[in-house]
């Protein structure tokens, strides 16, 4: 595509709208708020969120993931603990999670802090998933390279004999994470572009709040 066309691509935003004053004074209710109002609009995938870290070169890496939780005031999501993003989060704990909802012209942008989350919470969590995706957690090395597809339909095939449903075990390297936030920004789009942004920042116990130019 030329950059004729990429730079006639915009968007008026008008649907919403999204002020200080008026916004919970927690951010996780106001986050909660939002949540809900996504899957109530049927927003594809609501719970999908980009997660950003940082490599052991000071290089940033982004992939998609599914936030499957929020407790204790965190942001929770499973995965391969010696997955790329594994290891860079070993590394550095430091994370930013990205939700888009462009059915709704929102954002919501959150920067924080990492750590595991007890074995026992994973495995709980683990024996809820669907049968077929126990196996494809199991049968998967994430990151690691393959010759083929079909040498991960074998490996799953062969998993699926081995292990009937409710027999599953879970991975030794997988497991859940929490990402307990620093700074939520939340971001509403609107017309010519002044879009409103208002971001909460965490002081000590205190959340504070302000709007941020768009």
């Amino acid at each position: 595509m030329k950059n004729e066309k990429l730079q006639k691509l915009r968007e008026d935003y008008a649907k919403s709208s999204l002020d200080e004053s008026e916004v919970d004074k927690n951010p996780f209710k106001q986050f909660g708020l939002w949540m809900e109002e996504a899957v109530k609009s049927e927003v594809p995938e609501p719970n999908a969120m980009t997660l950003a870290t940082v490599d052991a070169n000071h290089k940033p890496h982004s992939r998609i993931v599914l936030l499957k939780g929020l407790e204790d005031d965190s942001f929770i999501f499973y995965t391969n603990y010696v997955s790329d993003k594994g290891k860079e989060l070993e590394q550095n704990p430091n994370a930013s999670l990205c939700f888009m909802w462009l059915e709704l012209e929102r954002q919501v942008r959150i920067d924080g802090k990492v750590e595991k989350l007890p074995k026992e919470e994973s495995e709980a969590y683990f024996q809820q998933r669907p049968y077929k995706s126990q196996l494809g957690a199991l049968a998967s090395n994430q990151s690691a390279e393959v010759p083929n597809r079909a040498f991960l339909e074998k490996k799953f095939e062969e998993l699926e004999k081995k292990y009937p449903e409710g027999k599953v075990p879970m991975p030794e390297t997988w497991g859940g994470y929490r990402v307990i936030p620093e700074a939520i920004e939340f971001w509403q789009g609107r017309r010519s572009r002044l879009h409103d942004r208002v971001k909460y920042e965490l002081t000590g116990e205190k959340w504070n709040i302000k709007r941020l130019s768009p």
